[in-house]
């Protein structure tokens, strides 16, 4: 509005302004049933789905009347009253991404309109003295997600695909064989049974998507997933059993699949009711392989574990966390065991960031090898429970340069396995 025109009496003003062409500003009531009650009357779902799962959608944080939703986002310290366009509400609108496909196209538009309809509503409400001097409501009456912050974390597609990471693509080794795309086994599975069989992908993102995109992953079913029961065999999977109920790859995959359908289902109501992750180490892949041999006959077709403890940097003595560890089953047959460790460390430790930017690898040295075995086969009716007392039948000591390779494994007479009395 012209400088001049805003010395008028308002009388005078509302006669004048209409007559010269002038347009009155709308108000934010105006604003709010225009622009903002179709978001909070649409079916459809906010920006809010590109970055989280459930939990969270920008209805949440919409009321019927505009007067309540503004008072409400003030309340919670999402509307900066000084500076309407710094307002936090909006920030949260603008959070994506980055990817670029058609669904986040997608996403683009509607974020875009919802940024443009909240600011244009914010920064109308923030002139206004009345709606800003306003008294508080009471804590009932504000509007946000049922869920708590946590929950609205835990379901972030950020959190999944770190999740992700570090149980499935952690353990992709197994499976790479056959369903990476490169080599000459692959190429031949592919020519017989179709594009379907490169089901892992160059990185983990992409993998994850097309594993949530496929036929592999049973969200109202997880545990018949075919993502693991083609692995135990229990659906006709040619390249056969590559883990059996309890051992570490079920584990990770099982629990990763589990916390996913549940989380996409909207089902953790409290902080209480997700899977506890914070105290687990991160886990990396790695070609570092071990065999043992001369294993005894008790512990043929049963599943060993082993652990493996570095020197400890201050006292010299065994360190009290583990630094790698694998299981698979025991070759009766063969008297063999031998597979490749996957290793541990603290979650943003140095050794974590190391192992995040180039291949895991463990030093030279001595190390003791803690062994576990599933001689009452227990891990076949309770896959969550870890190896426990019952399960150890002892440990060693050995010295390796843990060199990587199929063809180099550190090999282990399992003789030397011995169980203190």
């Amino acid at each position: 509005m012209h400088s001049s025109l805003r010395r008028l009496t308002p009388l005078f003003a509302a006669v004048l302004i209409p007559a010269l062409g002038f347009a009155a500003e709308p108000g934010p009531a105006e604003i709010f049933n225009q622009r903002i009650l179709p978001i909070f009357r649409s079916p459809n779902p906010s920006s809010c789905v590109e970055c989280h799962l459930a939990g969270v959608d920008l209805k949440n944080y919409i009321r019927p009347t505009h007067e309540e939703t503004f008072l409400s986002l003030r309340d919670q310290g999402l509307v900066d009253l000084q500076n309407p366009r710094a307002s936090k509400i909006l920030r949260l609108i603008s959070m994506k991404e980055g990817k670029t496909d058609g669904a986040a196209l997608l996403h683009e538009k509607v974020r875009a309109q919802e940024m443009a309809a909240f600011t244009a509503w914010l920064e109308a409400s923030a002139r206004d003295p009345k709606l800003r001097a306003a008294p508080k409501l009471a804590p009932a009456a504000l509007a946000k997600p049922a869920r708590p912050n946590e929950v609205i974390r835990h379901a972030r597609t950020d959190r999944i695909l770190q999740s992700f990471e570090e149980t499935i693509w952690a353990q992709r080794f197994r499976c790479a064989g056959c369903h990476l795309p490169g080599s000459a086994e692959n190429a031949k599975l592919v020519l017989k049974h179709g594009e379907e069989v490169n089901w892992l992908h160059a990185d983990a993102d992409s993998t994850m998507r097309y594993l949530i995109a496929s036929e592999l992953i049973d969200t109202k079913q997880p545990e018949r997933s075919l993502l693991l029961r083609k692995p135990l065999e229990e659906a006709k999977h040619a390249g056969g059993k590559k883990m059996v109920l309890g051992d570490l790859g079920y584990k990770a995959w099982r629990s990763w699949i589990d916390d996913y359908a549940k989380t996409l289902g909207d089902g953790y109501a409290r902080a209480a009711d997700l899977p506890a992750r914070a105290n687990a180490p991160a886990t990396f892949p790695s070609k570092i392989g071990l065999k043992f041999t001369n294993t005894a006959p008790e512990w043929a077709e049963r599943l060993l574990q082993v652990t493996v403890y570095p020197r400890n940097a201050t006292d010299s003595a065994w360190d009290t966390e583990p630094i790698a560890v694998s299981d698979r089953l025991v070759s009766g047959k063969m008297k063999l065991w031998q597979h490749e460790l996957l290793l541990l460390a603290r979650r943003d430790s140095p050794r974590a960031k190391q192992w995040k930017q180039q291949a895991a690898t463990l030093p030279p040295g001595r190390y003791l090898l803690r062994v576990h075995v599933d001689r009452a086969n227990r891990l076949a009716t309770t896959w969550q429970a870890p190896m426990g007392e019952s399960e150890l039948v002892g440990e060693t000591i050995i010295e390796s340069k843990w060199p990587a390779g199929y063809g180099a494994m550190t090999t282990v007479d399992a003789a030397t396995i011995r169980r203190e009395k």
